[in-house]
C-alpha cells in the first residue's frame, strides 16, 4: 500500500506510514450487494371467482354427462371449460408480484407482456395496511406505499396474506437502508 503523503511503500494491512506516520487510505471493501427480503403474490382468495365458476362448470357437465345420459359432447364441453378456468385462475395469479429487497420493491404484472414498477426504499413516504371485514376474516389485506418522490406514485399489494407483517418488513428495511 502507497502512503499518499510520501509515497512509500509499506506492508499491507499497515494503518499509518512508517516513515512520515500519515494514515494509509484503506481499500473499502466491496459494496453489499441487493438480497431478496420475501417474494409477494396475491392469495388464491383473490381469484376464487375462477375456482367457483370452474366447480360450478364442471358440476354441471358432470351432471349432464351421468344424469342425463344425453349431449355428452355439451357435458364434456362443460368439463373442459371448468379445467380451463382453473388454468386460467392460476395464470391470473402467476401475472402480479412484489419482490421486496434490501434496497427497494419491484412490481411485476403481465404474463406476455410485462410492466414493471420500482421504488427505492428510501423515497417511500409512507405505508398503509388496510383490510375489509371479510379479509380480516381470511387473514388478507392490502398495503399500500407511498413514494416521497411523485404524489402520484404507488404500489399496491392488493389482498396479499399477513399485510402487517408484510408492512413491518418493508418499514424495518427501509430504516435499515436510511441507517
Amino acid at each position: 500500500m502507497r502512503c499518499p503523503q510520501c509515497g512509500l511503500d509499506s506492508q499491507p494491512g499497515a494503518g499509518f506510514c512508517s516513515r512520515c506516520g500519515s494514515r494509509l487510505i484503506v481499500a473499502r471493501p466491496a459494496a453489499v450487494r441487493e438480497y431478496m427480503l420475501a417474494k409477494v403474490r396475491p392469495s388464491l382468495w383473490f381469484y376464487s371467482r375462477f375456482f367457483i365458476v370452474a366447480v360450478l362448470l364442471i358440476g354441471f357437465g358432470v351432471r349432464i354427462l351421468y344424469v342425463a345420459r344425453s349431449g355428452w359432447q355439451i357435458a364434456f364441453a362443460l368439463i373442459a371449460a371448468g379445467v380451463l378456468m382453473i388454468i386460467a385462475g392460476i395464470l391470473a395469479r402467476r401475472t402480479v408480484s412484489w419482490n421486496v429487497t434490501s434496497d427497494r420493491i419491484v412490481e411485476k404484472r403481465g404474463l406476455l407482456a410485462s410492466h414493471r414498477r420500482e421504488m427505492e426504499l428510501a423515497d417511500i413516504r409512507s405505508i398503509e395496511v388496510s383490510q375489509r371485514a371479510l379479509q380480516r376474516l381470511l387473514g388478507l389485506g392490502s398495503v399500500t406505499i407511498a413514494s416521497a418522490a411523485s404524489a402520484d406514485f404507488m404500489i399496491r399489494m392488493t389482498d396479499i396474506a399477513n399485510p402487517n407483517q408484510i408492512a413491518e418488513m418493508v418499514r424495518q428495511a427501509r430504516l435499515k437502508r436510511l441507517a
